[in-house]
């Protein structure tokens, strides 16, 4: 038989999309456009996969669902949806208080938003943690927590205590509090609050696309509208335009971007396939320009932080911290 010039495989073999060909059971399998070799594992979230014959396998653990609040009102919710809210005010971050069944919840979580600079941004200066029927309630503010009350007979019970930079709060109904003292907080829910809870957090149900719930049930595209609803005092101003530090402080934003680069730099490779930089560096860039009023680099250092924390919970561990930064 005569040979045909092509580009397929011997008989028995399969394109392994790289040029070669392989046998079926070596098929690689592709995640966040990063090719693995068949027995690969990765993490994603709390599950293992492992590539076999080109497809992936997983475990099928139910995980935490974590929501970050950081810098000047950057939130990403449990579901992942990540978008800015610049409201000064009360807000609820996250509760079991909604819809009909209003009065059955366990715990509340409001977030406390004031000016920081003089663009009119507004970062988180203070939690406060409302726990079970009879209102435990903590408060974190200023470096340190308090309690404000706390009943005898509590039907939820709760631990403190400090992990490297973070306060760390954690309740027997499921509910974690992490804070790093400054103006950032991770919110961890167990996975029994799936569907149930309400807030700038969204509803923690695995889809980003109806996160935006506002507190009367509607769901709503803009994130004004939504952030507005969750406003815990009707007197306080509703936020009516999005802020952009950046175009009324022209002269900070080389500075900002120069700074910020380094979330979408070398020192981040091995992180881009996993989380997506550009929102981080979007955010980083907003918060260095407006973070005029002291504090520059802390606003900076926070903003690179939010993000290498996402490459930790993707399994991309990042030494990003020298002497020089942070």
């Amino acid at each position: 038989t005569e040979c045909v010039s092509g580009c397929v495989c011997p008989e028995g073999l399969f394109d392994d999309g790289r040029g070669g060909c392989v046998e079926q059971k070596d098929c690689p399998c592709i995640h966040n456009n990063e090719w693995y070799s068949s027995g690969d594992k990765i993490k994603v979230d709390c599950n293992t996969c492992t590539c076999q014959k080109g497809v992936w396998k997983c475990t099928d653990d139910v995980c935490y669902g974590t929501c970050m609040i950081y810098g000047s009102g950057h939130y990403n919710t449990f579901d992942g949806k990540f978008y800015d809210f610049d409201g000064s005010c009360e807000y609820v971050a996250t509760q079991d208080f909604c819809g009909d069944k209003n009065s059955s919840g366990s715990f509340s979580i409001i977030t406390e938003n004031v000016p920081c600079g003089t663009t009119g941004v507004t970062c988180s200066k203070a939690i406060k943690m409302f726990l079970g029927v009879s209102d435990g309630k903590l408060k974190l503010e200023n470096k340190e927590y308090k309690e404000i009350q706390r009943d005898v007979g509590d039907d939820v019970q709760y631990w403190n205590r400090t992990v490297g930079l973070y306060l760390v709060i954690e309740a027997s109904n499921g509910v974690m509090l992490i804070w790093d003292k400054k103006t950032t907080v991770f919110i961890k829910l167990s996975p029994d609050y799936k569907g149930k809870v309400c807030g700038l957090c969204g509803n923690f149900d695995d889809k980003a696309n109806n996160d935006f719930t506002t507190r009367s049930g509607l769901q709503d595209n803009n994130p004004l509208n939504f952030g507005n609803s969750w406003k815990q005092s009707p007197m306080c101003p509703d936020v009516t335009q999005e802020i952009k530090p950046c175009d009324l402080k022209p002269h900070r934003k080389s500075w900002a971007e120069k700074e910020c680069s380094i979330i979408q730099s070398e020192v981040f490779k091995i992180c881009h396939s996993k989380v997506d930089p550009l929102p981080y560096y979007e955010a980083c860039v907003h918060d260095a320009c407006s973070c005029d009023s002291g504090g520059d680099c802390e606003c900076f250092c926070s903003a690179v932080a939010a993000y290498a924390q996402e490459c930790i919970k993707a399994e991309a561990c990042v030494f990003w911290r020298t002497p020089d930064i942070c």
